[in-house]
């Protein structure tokens, strides 16, 4: 009996030793692993495990991973079409030269047209590809920036605890970046509902040295797309017609 009750009591411990040692903090960092490039080292560990938290809430890196196909307009000025595998963009915006730029993120290639007539002056096309991209860089991040807080070049540092105007208690996270981006040298806070864990409010600073933000936009009025959680309101500003899908035409990317 002595024996037995001795071996029963092995087995507990030998199965808590394993429980110990299974990397439990680790399984939870694989779920929203960083990025190449992410600033760890001079990042907080505090704002990564919230950006782990906001990633869940918003619909969960497998989630984010998996989905491919994007819609959306941009404050009424141009619609943008986004394949997330494969890194085709089409842009149409939405003014007099009705102009449509369709390219490839990934080697920079693409073609533009003005109402209608294909453009393809090498040195016009360049042109307005690159223009095209910046477009993309812009408008994408003022929609999917929540899930880009690991990102590459990114440092995210905890900044303090703040209460909105409604009293919503957030916690401030800080990005700043290095050698990534058309505009290195901005600075974002960024306030994150203690609640729900969701971006409820940003600030953008034009220099990362400013004391002043140049504007504050809300993060309001989240939806279910597909998967992921979105939010395109922004105050006086909207991003609208969004769209999370499973396939796309691929004749958007294609057609001008």
């Amino acid at each position: 009996m002595k024996y037995v009750l001795f071996s029963l009591l092995s087995m507990v411990i030998l199965l808590a030793c394993e429980t110990k040692d299974k990397p439990e903090n680790k399984m939870d960092l694989d779920l929203n692993p960083a990025a190449d490039g992410f600033n760890e080292s001079e990042s907080d560990q505090k704002a990564i495990i919230i950006a782990d938290k906001v990633m869940t809430a918003m619909g969960g890196r497998n989630n984010w991973d998996k989905e491919r196909f994007f819609r959306w307009n941009f404050f009424g000025r141009r619609t943008l079409w986004w394949d997330k595998l494969e890194g085709k963009v089409a842009i149409q915006m939405h003014d007099a030269d009705s102009m449509k730029i369709v390219l490839n993120i990934f080697d920079d290639s693409g073609r533009y047209s003005i109402r209608g007539e294909e453009i393809t002056q090498p040195d016009s096309v360049r042109k307005f590809v690159q223009k095209g991209k910046s477009m993309w860089i812009n408008d994408s991040y003022w929609l999917f920036m929540p899930f880009k807080l690991k990102d590459s070049g990114v440092t995210l540092t905890y900044s303090s605890q703040d209460t909105l105007e409604d009293n919503t208690v957030c916690d401030v996270l800080q990005l700043t970046f290095k050698d990534i981006g058309n505009t290195p040298q901005n600075k974002y806070h960024v306030w994150v509902d203690r609640t729900d864990n969701l971006i409820k409010q940003w600030a953008f600073y034009r220099k990362y040295d400013m004391e002043e933000p140049n504007f504050i936009n809300p993060w309001v009025n989240y939806k279910k797309y597909n998967t992921l959680l979105l939010s395109g309101d922004r105050g006086k500003r909207q991003i609208t017609d969004i769209l999370v899908a499973d396939q796309l035409d691929d004749s958007i990317f294609s057609e001008l």
